[in-house]
């Protein structure tokens, strides 16, 4: 008879990201078990006063584990030493050196978010992160970089040295100064989406409007976050749930005593989930203002140049050339960009096949989607749900 492996998993359970890799993992587990999980004790049954590191190691040595996935912890150290299979998703380290490990693109994460706010039309950027996080860090200089590439500067918000100063009744006001100060209307990402939540509210305090003087993006795509914000938080949404379906695959195989080449799983940016602290569009030609909103409002419908001409009280002419002098396209380009848009949403959060998916943003024709999918996301539909997609088979 098969032994079931028993394996522990150290997440954070109160976030998006670590509760969508256990979602991820318990399918594989599934598919390919059965695994015995084990988890730390809830908090209201730990004891007080207790060295929690000390009492984790103890309890992962009289468990007899097979194989750990975990956040990194204080003294992770002494768990590796331990010599159990084990996978960690750090956040302070960049790499970790001999160990599986779950890597954020976190370039990519800065370059998507930095792409949502060029399309807003802004021209003023900033970021805004904590010290000591290598990859928010990282975050960061990904969104920069992007944003010079376009030719515009990035303020990054310098979070106090002092820790008294970092207490959140305190630094709130630090923030709200540093957003009064910022050339508006301004763009800012933020590292995750908690950070955003921070800035969403040091902008009540600075009586800074969202998202008319500042539009706001997150990371992580948190609707625990995203949707109790006022107003609700854009955000960069990630394949987390593959991703852990990836590391138990990983796990398994390291379990079972082999040694497989790449030992890294990484986790990447799927889409922007736009929501109303992006709404809006910095350029000062009200009709084209206008109709971007009409095709925001109807892209799903089968709406044409015409339509858009008829929401606004001018000629389709003008339309098209203010729409190449303000946004760099024309107007059929905005209806696809936006249609793609939402396309790539429902490859990754749904099931629905293509062809259900190409009538739901108002083709019939798939071949016309397949062309305008790869010609703006540089691959086909299909590639790009088994890249990202949540809820496919993972293969």
């Amino acid at each position: 008879m098969r032994k079931t492996p028993k394996v522990m998993l150290l997440f954070e359970n109160s976030r998006r990201f670590d509760r969508a890799l256990t979602m991820g993992i318990a399918r594989y587990a599934r598919s390919h078990g059965p695994w015995a999980f084990y988890k730390t004790p809830v908090f209201y049954l730990r004891e007080a006063n207790v060295d929690n590191s000390k009492k984790l190691l103890e309890m992962i040595k009289s468990l007899q584990l097979d194989g750990i996935i975990m956040r990194e912890v204080p003294r992770i150290d002494k768990i590796i030493d331990l010599g159990i299979p084990i996978i960690v998703s750090p956040y302070t380290k960049e790499q970790m050196r001999g160990i599986a490990v779950i890597v954020g693109n976190m370039e990519a994460d800065g370059c998507m978010a930095a792409e949502h706010l060029l399309e807003c039309g802004l021209k003023n950027f900033a970021y805004c992160g904590y010290r000591g996080f290598v990859g928010f860090r990282l975050r960061g200089e990904g969104f920069a970089k992007r944003v010079a590439k376009a030719g515009f500067e990035t303020n990054i918000y310098k979070q106090p040295d002092s820790q008294a100063q970092r207490d959140w009744a305190k630094e709130q006001l630090i923030m709200a100064d540093w957003l009064k100060s910022l050339p508006k209307p301004v763009g800012i990402m933020t590292c995750t989406d908690e950070r955003g939540e921070n800035v969403i509210e040091a902008c009540r305090i600075a009586n800074v409007y969202i998202p008319e003087e500042v539009a706001v993006v997150g990371v992580d795509n948190d609707a625990l976050i995203c949707d109790l914000t006022m107003p609700p938080l854009s955000s960069v949404a990630l394949n987390d749930e593959k991703t852990g379906f990836k590391a138990a695959e990983l796990l398994e195989k390291l379990m079972n005593g082999q040694k497989p080449k790449t030992q890294s799983i990484t986790l990447a940016p799927t889409h922007v989930v736009r929501r109303q602290s992006t709404d809006t569009l910095a350029v000062e030609d009200h009709d084209v203002v206008e109709a971007v909103k009409f095709i925001r409002n109807n892209a799903l419908e089968p709406i044409q140049i015409k339509d858009v001409v008829n929401s606004v009280a001018t000629t389709r002419r003008s339309l098209q050339r203010r729409f190449h002098a303000t946004l760099g396209c024309s107007i059929f380009d905005e209806i696809m960009r936006v249609r793609i848009e939402s396309a790539c949403r429902m490859l990754v959060e749904t099931t629905h096949p293509i062809s259900e998916i190409s009538l739901k943003i108002g083709h019939s024709d798939i071949y016309h989607i397949h062309r305008w999918f790869k010609k703006i996301k540089g691959m086909t539909p299909l590639a790009y749900r088994k890249k990202y997609g949540q809820h496919d088979r993972f293969h």
